[in-house]
């Protein structure tokens, strides 16, 4: 299955019908809430300074905004789907009546908001789409330079914002992240259950600056990473044995396999992949005498 940004650029692919079939997804609605009540607690906003001001990036039809509604803040949005606006002011995602502004603009083309102007900032599955090059006159590197830097600007001093995204390529995450960087935000990757095909998720956590009267900002942890409740070095009892005599187990319990026997294996493998690969005979995974 191809990725939509493969497809076209993101205001024509979000078009009518798209942008309502997402917004009556259900699954969609289930994945968005908890991906947006993560992003929300990375943002760490202080519990005692009232409702806070969120610059929602790419927000679609409002999943995300709705969220952010329900735990008591506002919210301003920006999107480049014309359609997915109107979605989201015809209220289709939620029952009451969204308090939330939303902009028609391009996130490559800057954030246009006053300085210091928000407590926050998130986007849910967004930003990847500033690293495709749909059009002649999209430069991924200078979008993402010029977003980050009005970004930056628009966010108080020592705010945070959290980008969740889907890089396709570890290439693409080190772009966004180099890019977010050098205009002076710091902070790093959160991964939440690393460990799993279906519910890894990659949250950008930036800071804009340190606050001004309280201790310096911290990178949170991951869910379900098995090193991040990790406080103190763990010791083994027994000793490891490096020495040659040392036996080497495969995965389904049983011992060292044969020469032969990984021979095969790699040349199967290798079918699977598709590659050119001999056909087997009795002299497959032989050793060979050695000559004189």
């Amino acid at each position: 299955m191809s990725r939509p940004e493969h497809t076209a650029s993101a205001e024509i692919f979000y078009n009518q019908a798209e942008a309502r079939k997402y917004a009556r997804s259900t699954r969609m609605q289930q994945i968005q809430s908890v991906i947006s009540e993560r992003a929300i607690e990375l943002l760490n906003l202080p519990e005692d300074s009232g409702p806070a001001l969120l610059l929602d990036i790419g927000c679609g039809c409002g999943m995300s905004g709705d969220v952010v509604e329900k735990q008591g803040h506002t919210w301003i949005g920006m999107d480049i789907s014309k359609d997915m606006l109107e979605v989201a002011q015809e209220g289709i995602v939620s029952e009451e009546e969204s308090n939330g502004d939303v902009i028609l603009s391009d996130m490559g083309q800057g954030v246009g908001f006053r300085g210091g102007s928000f407590d926050g900032a998130i986007s849910i599955s967004a930003v990847q789409w500033l690293c495709y090059a749909s059009k002649k006159s999209y430069i991924p590197r200078l979008r993402l330079k010029r977003f980050f830097q009005q970004l930056y600007g628009c966010l108080k001093r020592g705010s945070r914002a959290v980008i969740q995204l889907y890089p396709e390529t570890p290439q693409q995450m080190e772009m966004i992240s180099h890019a977010a960087m050098a205009v002076g935000f710091t902070g790093g990757l959160v991964v939440d259950y690393p460990n799993s095909a279906k519910a890894k998720k990659f949250y950008l956590c930036l800071f804009a600056g340190q606050p001004v009267d309280s201790a310096p900002q911290k990178m949170p942890k991951g869910l379900g990473d098995p090193q991040a409740n990790q406080q103190e070095i763990q010791y083994e009892d027994t000793r490891r044995s490096f020495g040659k005599n040392k036996k080497r187990h495969r995965r389904d319990g049983k011992g060292r396999p044969t020469l032969k026997e990984w021979v095969m294996a790699k040349k199967q493998r290798q079918r699977r992949q598709g590659k050119n690969v001999r056909p087997d005979s009795k002299y497959t995974g032989r050793k060979r005498r050695g000559h004189f």
